[in-house]
């Protein structure tokens, strides 16, 4: 594969890897929605499942690198996993428990927002 089907092929994987993360944060809003007004010995799995998709935005931040996509990729993603630890932190600090589903819902915005990003890129094949 020569060099600009390789880009090509990259900027894909980073799109896959987008509306992965979009998905994955909408089973985690699922799984707290459950655990907290279905079965709250269920709240494990929403702690474990973060850990399985809690690396995903700097894997695409490395990508992007891979794939010559933009700055703001790059920063999006970075950012995406900063609100992760924002997460972590709202769990885990008293009385910062109310900002826990706001940050959710930032990151579920700021997700979608650089999957529909990396869809105009991968369908016009433009170098963004």
């Amino acid at each position: 594969m020569e060099g600009e089907g390789k880009v090509r092929l990259w900027k894909n994987i980073f799109f896959v890897l987008a509306v992965v993360f979009v998905v994955t944060i909408a089973i985690q809003v699922f799984l707290a929605g459950y655990a907290t007004f279905m079965d709250p010995v269920k709240w494990h799995i929403h702690v474990v499942f973060v850990r399985v998709i809690e690396f995903l935005p700097l894997l695409m931040v490395v990508i992007s690198f891979i794939g010559k996509l933009t700055k703001s990729f790059r920063w999006q993603s970075f950012g995406l996993f900063g609100l992760i630890i924002l997460m972590y932190a709202t769990a885990n600090i008293p009385n910062a428990g109310a900002f826990h589903p706001v940050i959710a819902l930032v990151m579920f915005w700021l997700s979608m927002v650089v999957a529909n990003r990396a869809w105009q890129v991968v369908k016009t094949h433009k170098v963004m």
